[in-house]
C-alpha cells in the first residue's frame, strides 16, 4: 500500500507535518498508525518511519530537526512526501548490530522481544544514533548485559554499573 506523492511544509513549533485527511485515511482505515515514509526536496531524497498522530482533530507526523537538515529543508518550505504501508517488524528498521547481539543473546532477546513495540522502538532508536558499527556493537552488548540486569531504563541501559 502506498499514497501519492503530496506537496507539504513544516508547520508550528513542534517540527510537524499537517497530513491531508484523504492521504492519511486508507491507512488509518487499515488500523496503519505507523508508515514508512520518503521525502524528497531539491534532488535530495530521505526515507523514514513514521508515526500517523491525531491532535485536536488533525493528523501529524514528527519531522524533527535531524530530518529537516538531512533534507535541506526550512519550515515554510513545501517539499514532497509519500507514504508507503512499514512491513518492518519493530516500525523502525533493526539495526544489524543489535540484531546480531539479541540473536546471540537468547535471554536478552526474550526480554527484548516482551516490551511494548514502543519500547523497543526506543531501544532501537538509541543503538541507531550511534554512527560507528563498532559502537554500535559495544552499546548493543552493554543494553543486552544490562536487560540480564534487570535494568528497563532507557537511559540507564546504556550505562556501565
Amino acid at each position: 500500500m502506498q499514497s501519492n506523492v503530496f506537496e507539504i511544509a513544516i508547520t508550528g513549533n513542534h517540527h510537524s507535518l499537517l497530513l491531508p485527511e484523504d492521504i492519511v485515511f486508507p491507512f488509518l482505515e487499515k488500523n496503519l498508525k505507523r508508515v514508512r515514509a520518503k521525502a524528497t526536496f531539491n534532488g535530495k531524497e530521505l526515507t523514514f518511519h513514521g508515526a500517523i498522530q491525531k491532535r485536536n482533530g488533525r493528523h501529524y507526523m514528527m519531522f524533527g530537526k535531524r530530518y529537516q537538515k538531512e533534507l535541506g529543508v526550512f519550515p515554510n518550505d513545501y517539499f514532497q512526501l509519500q507514504f508507503f504501508e512499514d512491513t518492518s517488524k519493530y516500525g523502525v528498521e533493526m539495526p544489524e548490530e543489535l540484531e546480531a547481539v539479541l540473536q546471540s543473546d537468547f535471554e536478552a532477546q526474550e526480554i527484548f522481544e516482551s516490551f511494548t513495540p514502543g519500547k523497543k522502538r526506543g531501544i532501537i532508536y538509541m543503538i541507531l544514533g550511534y554512527k560507528n558499527p563498532q559502537t554500535r556493537i559495544d552499546k548493543s552488548i552493554l543494553v543486552c548485559e544490562n536487560l540480564k540486569r534487570g535494568i528497563r531504563n532507557n537511559p540507564d541501559l546504556l550505562k556501565s554499573f
